[in-house]
């Protein structure tokens, strides 16, 4: 078989010079779009890579961002400056002096005594005695044996808790065959629900329930059940309702106090709302309601069965409360409302809702960013420009160094140590950022983002080192987010806006509780016994004031944890800040 080009299936090319260069010019052109095509589609690639890499990461490496610096990495030359070697002998001073002190803390601690087999002694003793065999009783040379003592065992067990029914008597007085004279007897005790079938302490157990344990309402009736009684689970919910009306009051003043507070961190985390069949309407009165009505509407005109709502999270800094508010979307209304009043330093990321509240109140707010927020997308980054990325990482880790070292001072002192020492790094990094290494950077790239989060927000970034007071980030706040993801994971959806309403009024009382490390479920009923009696002491009844009255309510053990997980750290960075004062030592005179 013979195989037969046909010529005529190859382009044809120009005869004329200047049809050659206009073909020329047209494959210059095509080959130029194919080519920013091609780098379009490698930085998409890219984007694409480095967002799989973090989602493996966070489904099954570890969360945290801990920068483990390269050994190959090469060292920052600060020549032969006095300056800068006296700061380097005083920061192995001080890193010495903190782990010595670390130590002789630990050493100084009680050391726990040896393990005892007694269990404490309020625990209640059931005695029970196994009698001995008849055979053992009696010995068969000299008959019945005499009673000489007793071996003790104790075994710890568990009686499930136990529902009682209190019943009050109202005894009732009439005079004998006057019944124009009436009936005496004594008022009625106020109810938290009609006919006050159920007491305080059952209100306090559903809200630490579902709140602190996470529990949903179907969980808690296995676990009512189990002590006898089977609610239903309106039941559990008009109960939950009730007590959430009597702590209202106490909630708005967390809020009011809140606002005293010089510092102020806000965070918020995604909740799933069900869009109700009847669109509430305006009401002039609440100025969110048509925020409320909108979002709704909306989602019903494109039948969208919920919402991404929000739980927004506000911690004091100064003043050691936690708010939490519900809104129906991520608008700035909702911390437009709430920060109306406030006066201060507003933390967060770089929303720019945040950037926008700050305009809004003519400069009452003054807005800080976090420093956590830029190190994670440094670090997200760093796979594209390691070398860079780690110069950038060790310097943040060195202001976190500094705020380790700081943690203990007082406010004024650490404002100093930010002044010394902290101003100096930053003053580097930023010569970094504006370096040429950095402006070689692809524009489109996930570290450009990063160095471009960095510039744009670095006046924020640097407010921290103007007020002792104020944090280097906002972890604290997004630590309190994980109170409403947890239970987000196991009630999944709020059913209305009260509902997030009310989730919010009562997380506002629990993450205060849980902050101070009380018993909840004690502080929750003594509240609701104080409010019920129509208490409006809402001073004493705070978190932080209710534990200076009650101390036998306090967790101890939550704040041994904490001081013992703080030394771990504290002593980690300490021997690190020492590693490196070593490696960065000058060489002894003729080694090289």
């Amino acid at each position: 078989m013979t195989l037969i080009v046909h010529m005529d299936d190859t382009p044809s090319l120009p005869q004329d010079l200047a049809g050659c260069l206009r073909l020329i010019a047209e494959q210059a052109r095509v080959i130029a779009d194919l080519q920013g095509s091609r780098e379009q589609l490698q930085q998409a690639n890219d984007t694409l890579q480095l967002t799989l890499d973090k989602l493996l990461r966070q489904i099954y490496g570890r969360r945290g961002e801990r920068f483990i610096e390269d050994p190959t990495q090469r060292k920052l030359d600060f020549g032969d400056d006095p300056q800068t070697e006296d700061a380097l002998r005083d920061a192995v001073a001080e890193a010495q002096q903190v782990l010595d002190a670390v130590q002789t803390r630990r050493k100084t601690k009680p050391r726990p005594q040896r393990r005892s087999e007694k269990f404490p002694d309020h625990l209640p003793r059931v005695e029970k005695i196994v009698e001995a065999p008849a055979d053992q009783q009696t010995c068969p040379t000299h008959g019945a044996r005499t009673l000489i003592g007793y071996d003790l065992t104790e075994t710890l067990q568990l009686k499930r808790p136990e529902l009682f029914v209190e019943v009050t008597k109202y005894p009732k007085y009439a005079c004998s065959g006057k019944t124009d004279c009436g009936v005496g007897q004594a008022a009625r005790l106020p109810g938290l629900v009609a006919g006050n079938r159920f007491g305080t302490s059952i209100a306090a157990e559903i809200a630490n329930q579902k709140y602190a344990y996470h529990l949903p309402f179907y969980r808690q009736q296995d676990w009512y059940a189990a002590c006898g009684w089977v609610p239903t689970r309106s039941t559990l919910l008009n109960i939950l309702a009730a007590a959430e009306e009597l702590f209202r009051p106490l909630a708005a003043h967390y809020r009011q106090v809140l606002l005293t507070s010089r510092v102020i961190g806000c965070d918020e985390t995604p909740v799933t709302l069900i869009v109700p069949q009847v669109i509430p309407g305006i009401d002039p009165l609440d100025p969110r309601s048509r925020r409320i009505h909108e979002v709704l509407s909306a989602a019903r005109e494109k039948d969208q069965p919920s919402v991404q709502a929000r739980m927004w999270a506000y911690r004091g800094v100064d003043v050691p409360l936690n708010v939490f508010d519900f809104t129906v979307s991520r608008h700035r209304d909702g911390p437009d409302e709430v920060l109306a009043q406030y006066e201060g330093t507003l933390l967060g990321d770089c929303w720019s809702g945040f950037h926008q509240i700050t305009v809004r109140h003519d400069g009452r707010i003054a807005r800080a960013a976090c420093w956590a927020h830029a190190r994670r997308k440094v670090f997200d980054g760093r796979s594209s420009h390691p070398q860079l990325a780690s110069v950038l990482l060790a310097l943040i880790g060195q202001l976190y160094d500094i705020e380790d070292r700081g943690q203990s001072l007082s406010v004024a002192d650490r404002l100093a140590l930010r002044q010394h020492e902290s101003v100096p790094l930053l003053n580097r990094l930023r010569t970094i950022l504006d370096g040429d290494e950095c402006s070689r950077v692809l524009p489109k790239s996930v570290f450009a983002e990063a160095l471009g989060y960095l510039r744009n927000h670095w006046p924020a970034l640097l407010l921290y080192t103007t007020d002792g007071w104020l944090p280097i980030d906002n972890n604290a706040v997004e630590q309190l987010m994980k109170q409403v993801a947890t239970g987000r994971k196991n009630w999944l959806f709020k059913g209305s806006v009260e509902a997030g309403n009310r989730a919010a009024t009562l997380l506002t009382l629990i993450s205060s509780a849980v902050r101070h490390d009380l018993d909840v479920g004690v502080y929750l009923k003594d509240t609701l016994d104080q409010l019920l009696a129509g208490s409006t002491d809402y001073v004493s009844m705070r978190a932080d004031v209710w534990k200076q009255s009650h101390p036998e309510h306090v967790r101890i053990y939550r704040r041994e944890e904490r001081q013992d997980a703080s030394d771990r750290r504290t002593k980690r960075r300490a021997l690190r800040r020492l590693a490196q004062s070593e490696m960065n030592a000058p060489e002894p005179d003729g080694q090289k």
